[in-house]
């Protein structure tokens, strides 16, 4: 039997979307925080192609994982509804049923492309020995993606259950991994980019082997599955997991336009923008852990049919991405000229670092509520209102304004076109939220008092 079932229908909604929210996060900086050592370590080889290669690279790789946590949505989704239905043997089988499809789909994907790695680097702009270095480092990665996958999944279904801390240790004991190996592989037996991605490589194994570890352990386990419980599952699956996917894969697509912008202004744009990329989901992992966090929270509470808490599920992610951004935003500000100089960055690295360590993160801010109102239209049966989202963010909310203030800033001008996109889309996105849960009729929270006295400073319920 599960330790951890329906947990989120009682309680403090602010209290379990600080907890979800901050033990998802620390596996997710654990990794993040490897990837950022990663270029540390790049960084002090002195070759500014390495570190350009990076930046190509993570471009691609944010593409494949963005399908990963398609699949890890859809997983959430369904054995966090499951659960707040009661069913725990439906929850089970269904676990069983997406881990199955994400190691099939995952393999399809990481062949697809593995083989088109080389068209990709030249598409977003890469030339010369850059070009080979990141489709070295590419081809090493890339067909780990399923293993990834079942990590991801696992880590899902482990949250949805409220088993965040298990969740957590998996990507921890992934980045511990990474982190014992990199300096050996990097610098002890002077493999270089080659050593980077093996490290990686073993990482995602481990992540993997302990994401499933607990299921099978503290959660009844996994059902054997069968053809007509795949048959059966596969289209619940697909109507999540098909817009959540396209909803994910918007963002890369609207990076990678980010990186063959940068790419104009030479490899020490690139570069900067690498660094920039890395240093990002380190400071604001716990806004990138909002919508799966938050997800598990108005998935039960909707499976449970109490739609007042999935509203103050959703406002207390919102008054959580606040209070969070304006905290790290201040840090960044305080310990800029440092986290430079860490990098040995100088001139347009140094100043698109500080840019980025400026204005450019409280902005983040706009981006958190598009995360907390996406993990509410997955979880309430509108997942294509995420990905049109998304793909509005990253393609209208992108290219126009980078193109505008790139001919007016320059290499700086590219990051502030993307923010400004992202304020757009963020307050639309909300807005959306509001009106979907409004149409539906749903009541008034009265249990978080903490989260609606907040929330009521900063937008006027009528």
């Amino acid at each position: 039997m599960s330790e951890a079932q329906a947990k989120f229908l009682t309680g403090n909604l602010f209290g379990h979307v600080t907890t979800m929210s901050l033990t998802a996060s620390v596996g997710l900086v654990a990794v993040f925080l490897v990837d950022l050592i990663d270029m540390i370590f790049i960084s002090m080889l002195g070759q500014a192609e390495l570190a350009a290669a990076v930046g190509y690279a993570g471009a691609v790789l944010f593409f494949t994982t963005s399908f990963g946590i398609g699949m890890a949505i859809a997983a959430g989704a369904l054995v966090a509804r499951s659960l707040g239905a009661g069913d725990e043997d439906l929850a089970r089988a269904r676990a069983s049923h997406v881990l199955v499809f994400s190691v099939g789909f995952g393999a399809v994907f990481a062949a697809a492309v593995w083989l088109a790695v080389p068209f990709l680097v030249d598409l977003l702009g890469a030339e010369g020995l850059t070009a080979d270095l990141a489709v070295h480092y590419l081809r090493i990665i890339v067909p780990s993606l399923p293993l990834l996958m079942v990590g991801m999944v696992g880590g899902a279904i482990l949250r949805a259950h409220g088993d965040a801390r298990r969740a957590m240790m998996a990507t921890i004991w992934g980045g511990l991994v990474n982190a014992v190996l990199d300096p050996i592989l990097i610098f002890g037996l002077g493999l270089d980019l080659t050593g980077a991605a093996l490290a990686s490589v073993a990482a995602r194994i481990t992540i993997g082997a302990v994401a499933l570890l607990p299921i099978l352990k503290h959660h009844g386990g996994l059902d054997r599955p069968t053809m007509a419980g795949l048959k059966g599952d596969l289209s619940p699956v697909v109507a999540i997991a098909g817009p959540a996917i396209l909803t994910q894969l918007a963002t890369p697509i609207g990076q990678a336009y980010v990186t063959r912008a940068m790419a104009g202004f030479g490899e020490g744009a690139v570069a900067g923008m690498a660094m920039v990329g890395r240093l990002t989901p380190v400071a604001f992992g716990v806004i990138f852990a909002l919508s799966g966090a938050v997800g598990p929270i108005i998935g039960q509470n909707y499976g449970a049919g109490q739609p007042g808490r999935v509203v103050g599920a959703f406002r207390a992610g919102l008054v959580f991405t606040g209070l969070y951004v304006v905290a790290a935003a201040l840090i960044l500000f305080l310990l800029r000229v440092p986290i430079a100089d860490l990098f040995n960055a100088s001139d347009q690295a140094r100043e698109l670092l500080y840019l980025f360590c400026g204005p450019l993160a409280l902005v983040f801010f706009f981006n958190g509520a598009l995360f907390v109102a996406n993990a509410g239209f997955n979880n309430l049966g509108h997942p294509f209102y995420s990905t049109w989202l998304n793909w509005g963010r990253h393609t209208l909310g992108t290219i126009p304004p980078v193109i505008l203030f790139a001919a007016w800033l320059g290499a700086p001008g590219v990051l502030i076109g993307q923010a400004v996109g992202g304020v757009v889309f963020g307050v639309l996105a909300w807005v959306l939220a509001e009106r979907l849960m409004k149409r539906q009729d749903l009541p008034p929270v009265a249990k978080d008092r903490f989260s609606t006295r907040v929330f009521s400073m900063l937008y006027h319920r009528r």
